[in-house]
Formats: structure tokens, C-alpha cells, sequence
């Protein structure tokens, strides 16, 4: 055999190793981008669910009505004090955040959080009841009462920390897929932006 037919043996086999060599390291890759796609949706399930804040208002308010007659010669007031105790929900349900994962650039991007829901359920209680038989009290203002009521406690809710509360636990939630992507050389995406740490998130979220 000569010389330049071994040369020639051994350059095939070494390229026969080689690209078996590579195909195994394809297959190895491929693998692992798959098994880390698994890990990050099944994060994404633990974290899709219900997240509640709950609180507790009350107040005490005072409603007044007026029918006047006869050009304002004759008039009938009604008013009582009403006693309000309320409790409050506020409620992210993460089952509905959408989200879009890029296998070969290794990027998740969350295209979509739901708003809150926040949920009102007062209990009303009348004293002090003072109405004529010209101006009763008819379901008209109760409907009215219970309107006004919850209006009024949707502008305390929006002062207090409930919603920002509920907003802590939502950002608290998605930083787990945030924890598990950054392990895994992922980037997370939400907004356009690139999310590198919880405090990113949390301005994201909160804007």
C-alpha cells in the first residue's frame, strides 16, 4: 500500500469521525433546546393562576334627595345614614398571559398580562331613616346608593396599597420565569424591553 493511499484511508476516516462527532453534538444541542423549552413552559403552567389580594373598607356616608313642587314653593326631603362595610378583591389571572418562545435566538417574550379585576361587595346598612310618603325611598335609590357607593370605593381603592399589594405579588409570580430563563441563558422579553432583573419587571409592569 502507499503511501499516499494511507494518507488518503486516514483522511477519511478522520472525516467520518468528525462528522459523526458533529452530528451527535447537533442532536446533543437540539436536545437540550428542547428539554429547556419544556422547563420554561412548564413554569409558565405552575405560574398560571389565580392571584388574589383581598382587603376590607368601610365608611359611613350620608345621602340626601330632594323633590321640590309648585316652583320650588313645596318640598319633600328624604335622607338617611348609611353604614358601609366592604370587602375588596383584586385579582390577576395569570392563566391569560400570553407569551411566544423563539428556539433558535433562545428568547421568551410575554406579549400579553391581563389587567386586574377588582371585585366590590359592599353591605350596606340604613339608620336613621328620614323619607315622606311625597318622597319615599324606592328601589330607584337604592340602585343609586349602591352605585354611588362603590364609586366612591373604587377612588379609596385606587389611593390604598391594595392595588399596588396585588401588583407586588403579580411581579413576584413572573419573576419565577424570569429566575429559570436567566439560569438557562434565555432572555426575557416583555413591553419591547429586556428584562434583567425583578426591579425591570416590576417597572415594567407597574408602568
Amino acid at each position: 500500500m502507499t503511501s499516499r493511499r494511507i494518507i488518503f484511508i486516514s483522511c477519511c476516516i478522520i472525516g467520518a469521525l468528525l462528522a459523526f462527532r458533529y452530528c451527535e453534538f447537533k442532536k446533543n444541542d437540539t436536545s437540550s433546546l428542547e428539554s429547556d423549552t419544556n422547563l420554561i413552559q412548564q413554569q409558565i403552567v405552575n405560574v398560571g393562576k389565580l392571584v388574589v389580594t383581598e382587603g376590607h373598607f368601610s365608611e359611613v356616608l350620608t345621602y340626601k334627595d330632594q323633590q321640590s313642587y309648585f316652583m320650588n314653593m313645596l318640598s319633600f326631603q328624604k335622607k338617611a345614614l348609611l353604614v358601609v362595610n366592604a370587602d375588596v378583591t383584586v385579582a390577576y389571572d395569570l392563566r391569560k398571559v400570553t407569551y411566544d418562545i423563539d428556539q433558535k435566538n433562545k428568547v421568551i417574550t410575554i406579549k400579553n398580562i391581563p389587567k386586574e379585576e377588582i371585585k366590590i361587595s359592599p353591605d350596606i346598612k340604613f339608620y336613621d331613616i328620614d323619607q315622606s310618603s311625597m318622597n319615599p325611598f324606592t328601589g330607584d335609590d337604592y340602585n343609586k346608593i349602591n352605585k354611588a357607593v362603590k364609586a366612591n370605593l373604587a377612588k379609596k381603592i385606587e389611593k390604598s396599597t391594595l392595588t399596588s399589594n396585588a401588583k407586588n405579588r403579580l411581579v413576584s409570580e413572573l419573576s419565577k420565569i424570569l429566575i429559570l430563563t436567566d439560569s438557562m441563558g434565555w432572555t426575557l422579553v416583555y413591553n419591547g424591553e429586556t428584562i434583567k432583573d425583578e426591579r425591570g419587571l416590576n417597572l415594567n409592569i407597574q408602568g
